[in-house]
């Protein structure tokens, strides 16, 4: 063996291993910092602090500064040769801006007379940037570090339960500072607010408005925007984006997470998730602002904070709003059509689907390259495609439109003179739709719910029951399941034995879950109504009811019962909106050890039915 080769061999068997010793160490100190610098950046914005604190701060904020330069660094050097991975990229990018913090130390301040030397070296110096990439850099290593979890086979679901336990206790903490808060609020309704956020439910214990304060309405707006896209969406999106994290088993669990049949358009799918997400929300914050802008008597500023804030709690079907009373107020009950019309609009877009609305972009996109070709390639050949719409964007889609103007109908034949007496023909059609649309499942009030008659408040518990689509910021059993019960009743009760729709036979598996999710919510649902109308016995049989179908579903609206309940019952709809967010699915898949399939039947036979 030659000097080579020894050389080769000792550092393989003996330097490397040292090498990723200190690394992974390094790491975990680089994870530690992060989770500091989000904890320091939280007590500086949520606690009025005195100069020694200040002081201190600003220290903290250098040492995870010089922590994270040399993280980036070892990164660069090692990266390639620890794990056969390049650093891609968008993490040379981040790379780059952290490294461009180091020009005002390297270099002296120059005059002011070269103007854009010193404003080049003024914005690198400047303490916000520094914090931006701080905070953007913090929030990449600790997404990686959390999808990295996924390669350690650890189990998805309670990884997926677990980040919105971890989303909604930082939320709560949040909310509890002195500065997000007037008057200061009680653990139970910090925890209550910041589930309900999460769960993008809507139900609140306190009033918004008159609660929180600006900083506390963003904490919020944050809560509800994470909740709505998926706290798994947000961090597999990052860490693939970023720090090109390609294990293929973490591939095919985030696929998994986010419906993706193809490895190939993982990040594409995440991608267009974001995207629809941030492309629709300011759409309609557009709309929302045209439609109040000189009439709520707000600046410029605060129409375009109203209108953000409504436009993302509309489209994650959260049902928060600013407003004393809700959507309610009588600010916007006369002359605000467009307003909820365009609220109406934004809850549908949440509730129909990642999916679909993935389905529906291709769709649009094929028109238009055929519109394109009728125009101007007549001469070529156009590939048609036969089937433009999947089965699941068929159901979703004819179901929708089937419950919003059945809904919108008998809405407004039971309130047209009851709770929309004394409106105008154009607004009680209007609040008929978008209390139509609410239930499925936003929890914006238009009218008191305590004045609609008893038959619309069935069919509220109804559509509520129902919810939106799979893969979608809507909760209830989801609109798919629903459809797949009601054909294969229709199968059952004509004798066929296949359950068929547009040509397609529908999987024994889909009609075996989908009675089951509808049975499970049944079973919670009921056994929620039991326990609380224990702790709660002076509230009625229909608001207990209304109340858990609300949180279970994660709606958001009460008959006026949820400010009033006891500690304990609060705690049953936390539970209840939890349970209703993260799905009693995914929380049954990740508690109880699955059968493992196996190669034998046993002899079948039947149970006396009828």
């Amino acid at each position: 063996m030659d000097s080579l080769e020894r050389l080769l061999l000792y550092r393989k068997k003996l330097i490397l291993p040292r090498i990723y010793q200190v690394i992974n160490w390094f790491m975990w100190i680089t994870y530690f910092c992060a989770i500091l610098f989000l904890a320091t950046l939280v007590y500086e914005h949520g606690f009025m602090i005195s100069s020694d604190e200040a002081k201190a701060i600003r220290i903290i904020y250098k040492s995870v500064w010089i922590v994270f330069l040399l993280s980036a660094t070892v990164q660069i050097v090692f990266q390639s040769d620890e794990d056969g991975q390049k650093n891609t990229f968008w993490s040379w990018v981040i790379n780059v801006l952290l490294y461009l913090t180091l020009l005002p130390v390297l270099f002296k301040k120059p005059d002011a007379g070269d103007e854009g030397v010193y404003w080049t070296w003024m914005f690198f110096h400047s303490h916000y940037y520094r914090i931006a990439i701080l905070l953007l850099y913090s929030l990449l290593q600790l997404s990686s570090s959390l999808v990295r979890l996924l390669g350690r086979r650890t189990n998805p679901s309670l990884i997926l339960a677990s980040s919105f336990l971890v989303i909604i206790f930082i939320g709560a903490g949040l909310l509890m500072l002195p500065r997000a808060t007037f008057h200061g609020i009680s653990w139970i309704d910090a925890l209550f607010t910041a589930t309900s956020a999460t769960c993008v439910t809507g139900l609140v214990s306190v009033d918004v408005p008159s609660t929180f304060t600006l900083e506390g309405q963003i904490i919020i707006i944050l809560l509800i925007q994470i909740g709505g896209l998926g706290v798994m969406t947000l961090t597999s999106f990052f860490a693939m984006f970023f720090m090109g994290n390609t294990s293929l088993y973490n591939q095919l669990v985030v696929g998994d997470m986010i419906s993706s049949n193809s490895l190939n358009s993982l990040l594409s799918t995440l991608l267009y998730i974001l995207g629809f997400t941030l492309a629709i929300e300011g759409i309609g914050m557009v709309i929302i602002w045209y439609s109040i802008h000189n009439t709520l008597g707000m600046t410029l500023q605060q129409e375009i904070y109203f209108a953000a804030f409504h436009s993302v709690s509309a489209f994650c079907n959260a049902g928060f709003s600013t407003l004393p009373g809700n959507l309610g107020n009588a600010a916007v009950m006369q002359n605000h059509n467009l307003l909820f019309i365009t609220v109406s609009f934004l809850i549908i877009l949440g509730g129909i689907g990642f999916p679909i609305l993935v389905n529906l972009k291709e769709t649009l996109f094929y028109y238009l390259r055929y519109l394109k070709w009728k125009c101007f390639g007549r001469s070529s050949h156009f590939p048609k495609q036969v089937h433009l719409y999947n089965l699941n964007t068929r159901i979703v889609l004819i179901m929708t439109a089937i419950l919003l103007v059945l809904g919108t109908l008998a809405i407004a034949l039971y309130e047209w003179n009851n709770a929309f007496s004394g409106m105008e023909v154009t607004d009680k059609w209007v609040h008929a739709f978008f209390n139509a649309t609410c239930p499925r499942t936003a929890g914006f009030v238009s009218v008191g719910l305590t004045t609609l008659s008893t038959q619309t408040l069935l069919l509220m518990i109804i559509l509520m029951i129902i919810g939106g689509g799979t893969q979608s910021t809507a909760g209830g059993v989801k609109i798919n399941v629903f459809a797949v019960i009601l054909l294969n009743l229709w199968a059952v009760i004509r004798g066929a034995n296949r359950v068929t729709i547009f040509q397609r036979e529908l999987s024994d598996d889909s009609i075996r879950r989908s009675n089951a999710v509808l049975m499970l919510y049944l079973i919670i649902l009921s056994a929620a109504i039991f326990v609380m109308s224990m702790l709660e016995p002076k509230a009625s049989l229909m608001a207990l009811t209304f109340e858990c179908v609300s949180a279970l579903s994660t709606v958001g609206s009460s008959l006026d019962l949820t400010p009033v309940l006891s500690t304990a019952g609060k705690s049953v709809i936390i539970l209840l909106m939890f349970i209703g967010r993260v799905g009693a699915f995914t929380l049954l898949l990740g508690l109880i050890k699955q059968v493992k399939k196996r190669n034998y039947k046993y002899p079948s036979d039947n149970i006396i039915i009828n």
